[in-house]
């Protein structure tokens, strides 16, 4: 996404921000941080850090240049992203929060998995 300035320049901005999968990573963290209350403070560290992991690897991945790197943190994004989608069953489980909430946030974390598989698949 990009921003402008009042003078009308365009601002620079990294790699990873201009992937769209960047974006629905994003919001899957955003999402995972309102889910479960404080009072289940492991369960809801847990999800914090797997969903801001996606965010981040994904970050990583668009500041490296060789594919192979690229790749490397292109997976691990997508193994936090099914970690998220499976804490999610959990919070299911075990009724920790809304059955809406929880499928969008199934769906985001499935997209982000189908997205960085074909984006591992076009490095290949």
């Amino acid at each position: 996404m990009t921003e402008w300035t009042t003078s009308g320049a365009q601002e620079p901005e990294l790699d990873a921000s201009k992937l769209h999968v960047y974006h629905v990573a994003l919001e899957l963290h955003a999402l995972s941080s309102t889910l479960v209350a404080a009072l289940n403070r492991i369960v809801k560290d847990q999800l914090e850090r797997a969903s801001l992991s996606v965010v981040l690897n994904i970050a990583e991945a668009g500041g490296q240049r060789s594919r192979r790197d690229k790749a490397r943190y292109y997976a691990i994004a997508r193994g936090s992203a099914t970690e998220v989608a499976a804490l999610l069953d959990v919070l299911a489980l075990r009724r920790l929060a809304s059955p809406s909430a929880i499928r969008s946030g199934r769906r985001l974390a499935i997209r982000i998995v189908q997205m960085l598989t074909r984006m591992d698949q076009k490095l290949v």
